[in-house]
């Protein structure tokens, strides 16, 4: 057995059921011992596209997904999708092939030292220098990639490593236990609640990480306490759930903002920083604060909590349920700004206007999935309208990547789900920027047989800083370019194609390309105007008491 094979084995040992990835000379080796594993590897088109899978997988299942490429100029097209995973906290573990020892002291062709490299994206890495610890290594790249907060990880194996003759096995996995909040940070949550007449509920991924979507509908509905989510928290409470206020996180004045102005606790489950900065509701930190969640807050002058409870999320919030006094369940001042999202969430219901309003096209979509079917969402002004107006019943059936938010993930993201949950229907929702920025990985999804749904909101342009710049300046600069037809690309790759002609069109041309056996793109002209009257209808909206 070499180094490579004993690496595989180890890769068994965790569970690993895909590596996505090139290949390449300096990982021949380990090319070599997947051929004979239970491991599927799946050869995509860019190392990115590669690490974007693993970074979905990982979110989607709690495992670390496994991404590969070889040195060079493979390793740092890697690095884009796997800060992605550590900033979105996706458990990840990075593979990449590297020179031999022998010549790491030397110019060397494609040499870089990928383990400092790595080390300003990654929770902790290495470099496999003698074959014997590779077992140790593999192990603590799992473990710690699947801790909280999870991220990505990065093994880097020199080709001679790989091919030297070894003796061992793979090291048992730990249990991993519970940790539990301790009584008296409980008492005082309790007694924080108890106290205050208006709180809210702010609920973030965290909360889905650690399956506390149920805990947490509970602890809402008895206490009758509001809930918004962050982006990445999507579906931890029902939208359609009385108490829910959908999602904060627009860097705009909104109607959820009202409600945050006029509460006196945020309660703040699972939330991360990085998912939307408290300097933006909170900027003063003025704000009362009670954190729970299974890590201790950052450090933030926004955010210093007055108690924070660390521990099992779904445990602490029965436990401090079973200790709060809120007698008579007051009716919460945030809940006014209900029927105010809702009226503008349906106004667009009806609105047949050509190009289609971002507004509309999401309403629709929400209109065709069911509850379980899964949407990627890349990252542009899309995105914003995709975090304000499509709404979840479940948790990860949207993914928002917010933490490092980078462009080109949903199409490979979309693969991924795919893999995960082959009987759900999974749309990938893109600009025609992202979009072009992965879209060879169509031709992967075809070949491993994938079929999900490409949305394109077609704008001509990088439509998200055009939104900005007009804010800013009055005019737009750099932005604006032409597109592929995309409907002869998407069928030049093997796949169906549609181009949406009215607003009429898109739910029928939808439900088709879902019943399709092969990856479908829509390509949906929109009317990104709506930016700017956002930008307007928010900057005049005052909170009535």
């Amino acid at each position: 057995m070499n180094t490579a094979e004993l690496l595989v084995q180890c890769l068994e040992n965790e569970g690993v059921e895909y590596i996505f990835g090139l290949p390449g000379e300096e990982n021949l080796q380990l090319l070599q011992a997947l051929k004979r594993s239970s491991i599927q590897f799946i050869t995509t088109r860019h190392e990115q596209g590669a690490a974007f899978m693993a970074d979905v997988y990982g979110r989607l299942t709690g495992k670390a997904g496994v991404c590969l490429s070889t040195l060079g100029p493979g390793a740092t097209n890697l690095m884009t999708g796997v800060a992605d995973a550590t900033l979105d906290r996706a458990p990840l573990v990075a593979i990449t092939g590297q020179v031999g020892t022998d010549r790491m002291h030397i110019e060397s062709h494609q040499y870089l030292d990928l383990v400092a490299m790595f080390a300003p994206v990654t929770k902790w890495n290495a470099q496999i220098v003698r074959p014997s610890i590779t077992p140790e290594i593999v192990r603590k790249a799992f473990k710690l990639a699947q801790a909280e907060k999870p991220g990505a990880v990065h093994i880097d194996l020199p080709e001679n490593i790989a091919e030297m003759a070894v003796e061992g096995a793979a090291l048992r996995k730990d249990s991993k236990e519970k940790t539990y909040a301790s009584l008296q940070s409980i008492q005082q949550a309790a007694v924080a609640i108890s106290q205050a007449s208006n709180p809210m509920i702010l609920v973030g991924n965290g909360a889905i990480r650690a399956s506390a979507s149920e805990a947490l509908t509970e602890f809402a509905t008895q206490l009758n306490i509001p809930v918004a989510n962050t982006f990445m928290g999507k579906g931890v409470i029902p939208y359609t759930h009385p108490l829910a206020l959908w999602s904060i996180g627009l860097q705009q004045r909104d109607y959820i903002t009202c409600a945050m102005e006029q509460t006196d606790l945020i309660i703040a489950v699972g939330y991360d920083l990085v998912e939307y900065s408290p300097k933006k509701w909170n900027p003063d930190g003025n704000l009362p604060i009670l954190h729970i969640n299974l890590t201790h807050a950052e450090i933030d002058s926004s955010y210093i909590p007055k108690v924070e409870v660390i521990g099992d999320i779904s445990d602490s919030l029965h436990e401090i349920l079973k200790r709060v006094k809120r007698q008579g369940r007051p009716e919460p001042l945030s809940l006014k700004v209900r029927d105010e999202i809702r009226a503008d969430y349906e106004q667009y219901a009806d609105d047949y206007g050509f190009p289609i309003k971002p507004q509309k096209l999401i309403y629709d979509l929400r209109q065709v999935l069911d509850a379980e079917d899964i949407v990627i969402s890349d990252v542009g002004a899309h995105k914003m309208w995709m975090a304000r107006n499509y709404h979840c019943l479940r948790p990860n059936t949207c993914l928002i990547s917010n933490g490092f938010a980078a462009m080109g993930i949903a199409l490979p993201g979309a693969m991924a789900a795919k893999l995960v949950h082959p009987n759900r229907k999974v749309v990938a929702v893109t600009g025609d920027g992202g979009f072009m920025m992965n879209c060879q990985e169509l031709e992967t999804a075809l070949r491993v047989g994938t079929p999900f749904v490409t949305v394109i909101f077609n704008d001509g342009g990088y439509g998200l800083i055009e939104w900005k710049q007009m804010n800013y300046y009055g005019e737009s600069t750099y932005i604006h370019f032409t597109n592929p037809d995309f409907v002869k690309l998407a069928e030049a790759m093997g796949l169906k194609g549609y181009r949406i002609e009215s607003a009429e069109d898109f739910i029928p041309t939808l439900k088709t390309a879902l019943d399709d056996d092969v990856p479908a793109v829509i390509d949906c002209p929109v009317d990104y105007r709506e930016n700017l009257l956002f930008s307007q209808k928010s900057g005049d909206l005052s909170c009535l008491a």
